[in-house]
């Protein structure tokens, strides 16, 4: 599916990151959403590639990428974690500043890296999000039948 793209792991000091790479212009890193992985962005990549450096990963935990133990109150997957692992990736290709297009959880994920990370993200798409506290504050049955799956993800291991 990505054609002349380079496949890499890159070590993190925590997690292995699994991606490819391709292209020569401005760097753009692509995080994909739950339950996906990288392989989402197979259909736009190319064409993006055309004018940007991409680089699409696998978060921690997702496709390829390792899955490292999640300590206490599971904070090895935290968006600050998982943030820093794709700061680690675009460092090791020597882009300081870069754009950042996240889906869902990548979404999540480029949302807290911009705000760790104000002088390393030039610009940033979040796509497909909705508001969390907000939801969470005005959770009722409804809300919680349709959305099952998140209260599933909130189990403790090894329920999910």
């Amino acid at each position: 599916m990505f054609k002349d793209f380079e496949p890499f792991d890159i070590h993190t000091g925590v997690a292995t990151i699994h991606g490819v790479k391709k292209g020569s212009g401005a760097p753009l890193l692509l995080l994909h959403g739950y339950p996906q992985t990288h392989v989402i962005w197979h259909k736009i990549a190319p064409k993006l590639a055309e004018q940007f450096t991409v680089i699409a990963t696998d978060l921690r935990g997702y496709g390829d990428s390792s899955k490292p133990e999640g300590g206490e109150n599971h904070v090895a997957y935290s968006k600050r974690e998982m943030a820093n692992d794709q700061i680690a990736v675009m460092h090791h290709f020597g882009f300081e500043r870069f754009y950042v297009a996240g889906h869902d959880r990548g979404g999540r994920v480029a949302h807290r890296m911009a705000l760790d990370h104000p002088e390393r993200v030039q610009k940033i798409a979040v796509l497909d999000i909705a508001p969390t506290h907000w939801m969470y504050t005005t959770t009722d049955l409804e809300f919680a039948r349709g959305y099952y799956h998140w209260f599933f993800l909130i189990q403790p291991y090894d329920v999910p």
